[in-house]
């Protein structure tokens, strides 16, 4: 088998794996294949825990000693909905104007074939970097992220694993490939307010308790005033009211209780617990505000749920993590990128505890979509910058 160093042809074997998650589909097992011949070792554990499926994931090193890089990723894709509405297959693979179409091409099976290519290339023109690299693939990204990644960083750190900086192939590019590195990411917290009323007729409002009443006046301390400003490399923490329900068919009866969903991407200002508390006082302040409940001596009966496992905010400061890759895009793609701590959650928010991470990959715009496709130009342009990557980051160490 040769060395896999077309970024293109490693893309189109990934895709053609339908691993819509918690599916391995058959990605793991090609992705296997390609970093055999290039001297990884690949292991590929399976974890599970009570009410969710079982993942497999990839855990692949070059090297034993000296420095250690990790690239992290994952090979599990979102469901590609109804094949009619694309333009070409979704696990097809096809070319078409410049483009490679395909569940995951952005997000990310595309990261993941443009560096096993830079690292075949490295290898194949430097021989074996002088120290060591690790991918730490999972098939839970997509998915409720509880057999993935967490587990596989447990499962290495016990073996023995440790690892000195780390990059996340996560699309991070808004518009063009080079625009822009992520080296942090806002917390996620999530919760469900429930307000418990009394039903009854609509035209007799004395003898019921409308929970929407008090709904919304809980919605509306949570949304007003604003929580922060936002700091120095973080935008203002935002809360939005995600779903608010009340389940009543019938427009002349008072329902019995209503919900309302949020979630809150939040900066460095907060912690989960700091926010969860002032979120609580919110509450507690507008639930005794008779505004829109005249005559009701009572504050509005109301609980509140948080969902499991909030998401922390963190930032690296890594000056030669995020300068030798700043210097690499700039040197392939002639412009510095931005620095960012903008978008949603990923991997990184585990990795992070076990070395610095950023996240750099292609450009985001269709993940997710109908038709994702990746254009072939951007391949071989994230392929040059990874492996200028490898040989300055283990160059300058």
């Amino acid at each position: 088998m040769t060395l896999q160093t077309d970024p293109a042809e490693n893309l189109k074997t990934l895709i053609r794996c339908p691993s819509v998650t918690p599916e391995e589909g058959g990605a793991l097992a090609a992705l296997a294949e390609m970093l055999a011949p290039l001297g990884f070792s690949v292991e590929r554990p399976v974890f599970s825990e009570a009410g969710t499926a079982d993942v497999e994931n990839l855990y692949a090193r070059l090297g034993r000693d000296g420095r250690h890089l990790m690239f992290a990723g994952h090979t599990d894709v979102v469901p590609p909905g109804d094949a009619a509405d694309w333009s070409h297959p979704p696990f097809g693979a096809e070319t078409a104007g410049g483009y490679l179409f395909g569940r995951g091409a952005v997000d990310m099976k595309g990261g993941i074939a443009c560096f096993v290519a830079a690292v075949a290339r490295h290898v194949t023109e430097n021989g074996r970097p002088e120290g060591s690299i690790s991918l730490l693939i999972t098939g839970d990204e997509e998915g409720p992220s509880i057999n993935g990644t967490v587990k596989l960083l447990e499962w290495a750190a016990k073996k023995g694993e440790s690892w000195d900086a780390a990059i996340v192939g996560e699309p991070t590019n808004p518009q063009k490939l080079g625009d822009m590195i992520k080296i942090g990411r806002r917390g996620s917290l999530s919760g469900t307010i429930t307000v418990n009323g009394v039903q009854g007729h609509a035209a007799y409002p004395h003898l019921a308790d409308n929970p929407v009443r008090g709904l919304v006046m809980l919605v509306d301390a949570l949304l007003t005033p604003p929580f922060d400003d936002g700091t120095e490399n973080f935008q203002p923490t935002n809360l939005e009211v995600t779903t608010m329900d009340v389940a009543n068919s019938a427009v002349n009866v008072i329902p019995a209780r209503a919900t309302a969903a949020f979630n809150v991407r939040f900066n460095d200002t907060w912690t989960a617990e700091t926010l969860q508390a002032e979120i609580t006082n919110r509450l507690e302040r507008a639930a005794a505000d008779d505004r829109l409940r005249p005559g009701r001596d009572q504050p509005v009966n109301y609980e509140i749920a948080w969902r499991d496992r909030p998401s922390p905010v963190f930032l690296t400061r890594d000056d030669q993590l995020t300068g030798v890759l700043g210097a690499s895009v700039e040197a392939v793609t002639g412009h510095r990128p931005t620095l960012s701590t903008s978008g949603g959650t990923s991997d990184a928010r585990f990795i992070k505890d076990y070395c610095p991470v950023v996240e750099f990959g292609l450009v985001g715009q269709t993940m997710h979509m109908v038709d994702e496709r990746v254009a072939l130009e951007d391949l071989e342009t994230l392929t040059q910058i990874y492996q200028r990557f490898i040989a300055d980051w283990f160059a300058r160490s």
